[in-house]
């Protein structure tokens, strides 16, 4: 029997996805029919993003799962109609993409690039930077994402402390938890990277308080959530110099306003949600395992924890 697949992700992705969804269920075995349209009452699963024009999941009865196409379900998570089990997009080359801007972005300011790459004085520095081991950074969120960035950093050598909400326990990384534990992992931080989901608990991690616990001249980046941080707190704090750049990727409103301040800001690099992107192929496989594993009766990968909210 064939399952129904609905696509509900908005306009663009049909064309992206339909090809590699296609490849990934023959090659799991699953005969299915993938539609952009059908009666609800007959949709076994639903692939989702939250600019699609479904909004109200009352009537998908027999839909075994939402599976949704991005990593963060802020958007969705508090939907009162959506009671079906919600996944959340762990792809990946998606984390892949993550590794590779944060430590890019890492490397660029621990080298202090910026001075080389501009610089019409013809200024001639030899001074060299510390090494990776004397550098300490922070990474705020040890989710799938946040912890493969810790241990690509850890890898150069960086000096680097975990910290989540709750306590967490990884094997070879520093971690702390709590309100003391952030304190900790950002005292004396030469670098804050941002990989928290986005909840009520989390809004405004890095406000005029937290940011003060950073190593003066601090790097902030921002990869994660654009309302982790307190826009108007990270500007105070660069203009203060406590905060010495922001590489920021993310935004509370995209694509950022061009009147917002982080534009005219010399200290800030705005790089325009690139930080990691969902790839067709590879995310394919990732939501067809999901639907190998509903219609095998076995517990689904990323299941989203509703109380927490990612």
């Amino acid at each position: 029997m064939a399952v129904t697949i609905l696509m509900a992700a908005g306009p663009g992705n049909w064309d992206r996805y339909k090809a590699p969804l296609e490849a990934a269920l023959a090659k799991a075995g699953i005969t299915a029919t993938l539609l952009q349209d059908a009666p609800p009452e007959t949709v076994d699963y639903i692939i989702y993003a939250p600019s699609a024009a479904l909004q109200d999941f009352t009537a998908y009865t027999a839909t075994k799962a939402v599976l949704s196409l991005w990593a963060g379900v802020e958007r969705i998570v508090g939907n009162p109609t959506l009671t079906q089990p919600l996944c959340r997009m762990v792809d990946p080359a998606l984390t892949e993409g993550m590794v590779e801007w944060v430590t890019g972005h890492a490397l660029r300011h621990h080298l202090g690039l910026d001075a080389y790459i501009v610089n019409p004085e013809r200024v001639w520095n030899p001074d060299c930077p510390p090494l990776a081991r004397d550098r300490k950074i922070a990474m705020l969120g040890m989710g799938a994402l946040g912890e493969a960035c810790a241990r690509a950093l850890k890898a150069l050598n960086f000096r680097v402390e975990g910290w989540s909400r709750g306590p967490k326990s990884l094997p070879g990384l520093v971690t702390h938890h709590g309100r003391a534990g952030l304190q900790s992992a950002l005292a004396g931080a030469d670098i804050v990277v941002t990989l928290l989901p986005r909840t009520p608990e989390t809004e405004n991690t890095l406000d005029g308080e937290t940011l003060g616990w950073t190593k003066p001249g601090a790097v902030i980046l921002n990869p994660g959530r654009g309302a982790l941080l307190d826009d108007d707190a990270v500007l105070a704090a660069l203009d203060s110099g406590q905060i010495g750049h922001a590489t920021l990727d993310v935004f509370r409103t995209e694509p950022l306003p061009q009147d917002h301040p982080f534009w005219a800001h010399p200290r800030v690099t705005v790089t325009p949600h690139i930080a990691a992107d969902t790839r067709p192929d590879t995310s394919a496989e990732v939501i067809v395992e999901n639907i190998r594993r509903g219609e095998a009766g076995v517990p689904f990968i990323n299941l989203v924890d509703r109380i927490r909210g990612y």
